[in-house]
């Protein structure tokens, strides 16, 4: 990877709807190259895919939480991945060091819609206990910083 490389993920981390036409005048080449380009940083698995950023709470998302769950002992980690991917709610799921096995943000409707979340978890085999921190804010998510020279 190359600093032209580090740029066009950088333009397509700020803007993923950038057109090929744009990102090759923002690094100096034409569209087929900066296509031909992509398309390696895709296949190499570089770029793993394209979203739109949606604001949860337009969605009737108002409550997000940070849930770290702790297995038990005889607990297989695949398995309970298996489980919490079933889970719509889970936008997110962490494998981590520390006291918790897994940390997961999950939004839901309210308050109540959050305890049937837990409920759920606390009932998921394997799970011995959860931890939930409850986001009074948000002050970013999805944050873009600039790629290190070395990536």
């Amino acid at each position: 990877m190359d600093a032209v490389d580090r740029q066009l993920i950088q333009a397509l981390r700020e803007n993923g709807r950038a057109s090929y036409a744009e990102l090759g005048r923002l690094v100096g080449l034409s569209g087929p190259s900066v296509t031909d380009r992509i398309n390696r940083l895709e296949a190499a698995g570089v770029i793993t895919g394209y979203r739109a950023t949606v604001d949860a709470a337009s969605l009737g998302l108002g409550v997000t939480a940070l849930i770290g769950i702790s297995l038990s002992d005889a607990a297989d980690h695949e398995e309970v991945a298996l489980r919490l991917k079933e889970l719509q709610e889970i936008e997110d799921c962490w494998f981590i060091a520390g006291d918790d096995s897994y940390m997961l943000k999950v939004r839901a409707k309210d308050v109540d819609g959050l305890e049937s979340i837990i409920r759920r978890l606390s009932g998921t085999h394997g799970v011995s206990r959860t931890r939930t921190t409850i986001v009074l804010s948000t002050k970013w998510e999805n944050r873009v910083g600039e790629l290190p020279e070395e990536v």
